[in-house]
């Protein structure tokens, strides 16, 4: 199976200090939809993988996440594209749950609902957290130049970011770099 775990705030949608609370705040990076379509299309299973401590935090409710969630997966459907699941953090950092990024939780999850090793699968996101939580179990690291991230255009990565560490503008131009990869290991 190929597999792709994204991140969401600041990789798929828009980001925001005070959190996206609605599916009206919900608004995706350009390109971001189409390049999930891509991926799509080029035989890759797509997944998210999402801190949301707005829902701990009482800022929004699940219905509100559901209605988000719903206005990506229109949006998703309109370009031929799809996620094949959400997974969700709901806890806040003084929880001290297993499945807030940078802890693996999540991913461990996402192994078992697929059945796979998640070894070598990429992760994308923003943040140094959306990339540990994916090496914990083997992911390959990809951040990009959105949301957070835009924090490191034009500078080297610190060492707090894992080795391997590859970045890209954009979730367009990451496609653009799995899909080019893919096809020439043919």
């Amino acid at each position: 199976m190929k597999l792709v775990i994204l991140d969401r705030d600041g990789t798929i949608n828009a980001d925001s200090q005070e959190y996206i609370k609605s599916a009206a705040e919900w608004v995706p990076l350009p390109g971001a939809i189409e390049a999930i379509a891509r991926l799509n299309h080029a035989g890759w299973h797509v997944v998210v993988a999402t801190n949301q401590a707005g829902l701990g935090r009482g800022l929004f409710d699940v219905a509100a996440l559901n209605a988000m969630n719903a206005k990506m997966h229109k949006l998703l459907v309109a370009q031929g594209g799809r996620v094949d699941a959400v997974f969700y953090c709901p806890h806040t950092p003084d929880d001290a749950c297993s499945c807030r990024k940078p802890l693996p939780g999540l991913f461990e999850q996402i192994g078992e609902r697929f059945g796979v090793d998640l070894h070598g699968v990429p992760v994308v996101g923003d943040q140094l957290r959306d990339l540990q939580a994916g090496v914990a179990v083997g992911c390959e690291p990809h951040l990009v130049y959105t949301g957070k991230g835009a924090a490191y255009r034009g500078r080297a990565l610190p060492e707090t970011f894992p080795p391997a560490t590859r970045v890209h503008e954009d979730l367009a131009a990451f496609a653009e770099h799995l899909i080019s990869r893919a096809a020439g290991a043919r």
